[in-house]
C-alpha cells in the first residue's frame, strides 16, 4: 500500500496571489487567486473564458470580466487548474 503524503504550500495554495486559469464541469474561470478553503477558491478580478483560442497567444480569444469583485468557485467542479496568462 502507498503512504500518502502531504506537501504544504503544494496545489491550489502554490498558486495564491497569482493569475491562474480553473478548467471547470461548465465553464472557464480566469483571475488573481487570492483564497482557498476545503470547499471553495477565491478569485479576484474574475473572467469567465468563453474562447480560449491559441494556447500560445498571449490572451484570451474571449474572456469577459464579471459583474464583481471577487467570484468563488466550488472546489468539486475544478477538474485541472494552472497558471494564467
Amino acid at each position: 500500500m502507498k503512504t500518502v503524503v502531504e506537501v504544504e504550500n503544494e496545489g491550489l495554495s502554490a498558486l495564491l496571489g497569482k493569475s491562474i486559469l480553473l478548467m471547470c464541469a461548465n465553464y472557464f474561470y480566469t483571475g488573481t487567486l487570492i483564497g482557498v478553503n476545503d470547499t471553495c477558491v477565491k478569485i479576484k478580478d474574475p473572467q469567465i473564458v468563453y474562447d480560449t483560442g491559441q494556447w500560445s497567444a498571449g490572451s484570451w480569444a474571449d474572456a469577459q470580466k464579471m459583474h464583481v469583485d471577487v467570484w468563488y468557485v466550488a472546489r468539486h467542479a475544478i477538474e485541472s487548474f494552472g497558471e494564467g496568462r
